[in-house]
Order: C-alpha cells, then structure tokens, then sequence
C-alpha cells in the first residue's frame, strides 16, 4: 500500500502524541514493506527527505509567523500536495485544522481519521473556538471513509452523537524497566518521598484541584508540577497562585525521557488529572512506569484503569491520599497496570492493530 500520514508536525518525533505515534507507525509500516510518506512541518528541525526508510513530505507551515491561523495552512498545503501522489490511503491524525478543507482531498484515496479527544470541550478555548471545533468534528466524522477511536469512550460518544461506527485502536506506550535513582540528584529529590503530576498546565486537567489537595494535607513533602507554566496565563495563574508554597516545585517541561520515567517510578504518588479526550499518552507512560496513580474519575481514565488506580473528584479526596497512601502497599495495581500495558497497550501490538485495519479498509 502507498500510505501517508497528516496532521502532525512531523518526524521524528520532537513533541509527543500523535508525533510519536506518527514516527513508531510509519517506520513499522516501512519495515512491513509498504510506501510510506509524513507530512512535515518546514520548521520542523529534521531536514531530510527520508527518515529509516520513511518518506518526508515537507510543506510549507506559517504558524511560526501568523500564529495558529498558520496551522490551517499548513493543512491546507499538506492535502494540496496529496492530490498529486496517488495515496491508497491518507491517515489523518485530529481534525482541529484540516477538514475545513475536506473537499480538497483526492477522491481516489481512502480517508482514515483518528478522531483524538473531544477539543471542542477544553476549555481553554473561547465559546466561537469551541463552536468551531465542535463543527470540525462533524465535518471529520462526514468527510472520512472510516473513523478510529483511541478509547472506548470516544467510541460511543461518536456513536451516540453521530451514529457511526468506529474502529478502537488505543495509543501505545513503551515499558520501562531500567530505574535510575541517580536521576533524582538533578531534581534534589529522595526515591518516594515525592508526589508528582506531568500535563499541560490547562484547566480541564484539574491541576489547581489537585494543587489545593497538596495545600490541604498535612504532609509536605516536595510535590512536582511538570509542564510548561509560562506559556499561557493560567499557567501562571497557577505559579503565582501557589508560589507561598515552597514544596511544590514548578519545574518546567521536562523532554528527557529517561528522566520523566524515573521521576514517575521513584515517586509515591503520580497525580492524572486528564478529564478530555481519549487513551492519555502521559497515562499509559505512567502504568509502563510503575507508578502508583490517582486519576481524576472519568470514564476515559477508567476505561484504561479500572480498580488498578485511586480515583479523585474534589480537592479533599487528594488530601486525604496524599495523607493516608504509601506506593509501598500497593504493588498489585502497580503491577496490574504495568502488565496491562504490555498486554493491550504495547507498540507492536498498536502498530499491527493500525495495519490490520487498513487491509480490512482497502479490502
């Protein structure tokens, strides 16, 4: 099959998500003999016209320049480009920026969207941009020959909502099993004597929730907030709001990935306030961790979880684990989790989920 794969930024992966499954996926795909091309973004520091055997397509991207509008574009260039490359099938990965143009796709080739999560709820966006993104849903649900969900909860939210069916295929993670204690130095950090969150610091991810949890409890031991706090305002909100508290410690984003998952295996509690969307990225990587998880109570982090984790609504219920829970005492969810991952979520099986469907597809 001649696959391409758009609506990232591009490969290899220098932001997580669907850039990462994007890198695993068309690299497997290459390996099991098949023509693969990713769209690039043209700032995306990666030059070259292939990468392990994978094709890059770079286009034009001027979000650099105009901002979000630029997105758009880029979208825009990208299916442009696609009406002349003869695709058996175009992989598009979200809908947010691309299916406004949804008429401009090559007739001859067969749409697959991943539909990711519900962006028209985060609330980070303005009631016109919700709207909006409410409308590019629809149109992606419309426009696609066939629809992948990454969790069961999106699943039947498009079935109930629009009335179609689609495939579940979740998003992978890899296992870690070589901890490192000595990573902790960097962060002046002892092995589980520390609590941590990883997330975009955005309100839908309940992070002032769980930060007033930390306030309230009797224990203060070093809480670690990863993520960018100074790209938007409620980033900042947040810092300003909690800077009287020395033992949470805003550290920044953090892209070492052998730190990250030590940072989770060596904490007591790992906090997942994740409320939108599908299968979590930074979910599965805490599970392939070891971490013991207290995920906010919904039916996406349940679907995933089930009775292997602690679940939080209010601030009182983060009080009340962080005061009570020690990672120590509970090694059969660590371990239930961990297992999971390497039964349901690991990459080989992902990528073969993804292939499996394309044949039945071009079938």
């Amino acid at each position: 099959m001649k696959i391409a794969i758009l609506g990232t930024r591009g490969i290899p992966n220098y932001h997580g998500g669907f850039e990462q499954f994007a890198e695993y996926f068309s690299v497997y795909l290459n390996e099991n003999g098949h023509d693969v091309y990713v769209y690039n973004s043209n700032n995306h520091p990666y030059k070259e016209k292939t990468f392990n055997g994978v094709n890059i397509i770079h286009c034009k991207d001027p979000e650099d320049t105009i901002g979000t509008l630029g997105q758009f574009i880029y979208d825009f260039n990208c299916i442009l480009d696609s009406r002349n490359r003869n695709f058996d099938i175009i992989l598009q990965l979200g809908y947010t920026s691309s299916t406004i143009w949804y008429k401009l796709f090559p007739k001859n080739a067969i749409i697959i969207t991943n539909m990711d999560g519900l962006e028209w709820k985060r609330s980070k966006y303005s009631k016109p941009v919700q709207k909006f993104l409410k409308y590019a849903e629809k149109l992606g649900v419309k426009s696609s020959n066939y629809l992948i969900s990454d969790s069961i909860g999106i699943k039947n939210y498009l079935k109930e909502t629009y009335h179609v069916d689609s495939e579940y295929i979740a998003y992978g993670a890899e296992l870690f099993n070589k901890p490192n204690s000595e990573v902790l130095l960097e962060y002046n950090l002892e092995p589980y004597k520390y609590n941590m969150l990883i997330a975009r610091l955005e309100p839908e991810n309940n992070i002032e929730t769980i930060l007033d949890g930390v306030v309230l409890s009797n224990i203060k031991t070093p809480f670690l907030v990863v993520g960018k706090h100074d790209v938007n305002d409620f980033g900042l909100y947040l810092k300003n709001k909690f800077k009287g508290y020395t033992y949470i410690k805003f550290v920044g984003g953090i892209y070492n990935l052998e730190h990250l998952n030590n940072l989770r295996y060596f904490s007591n509690l790992y906090f997942h306030g994740h409320s939108v969307g599908g299968t979590n990225p930074s979910l599965l990587e805490a599970m392939s961790s070891r971490a013991l998880i207290i995920a906010n109570d919904n039916e996406f982090n349940r679907t995933i979880l089930e009775d292997n984790a602690f679940y939080f609504k209010t601030a009182e219920d983060v009080k009340t684990y962080i005061e009570t829970l020690l990672k120590e005492a509970y090694p059969v969810k660590i371990d239930n989790c961990y297992n999971q991952i390497d039964k349901y979520f690991n990459w080989d099986l992902i990528n073969k989920k993804y292939l499996d469907f394309f044949k039945t597809c071009i079938g």
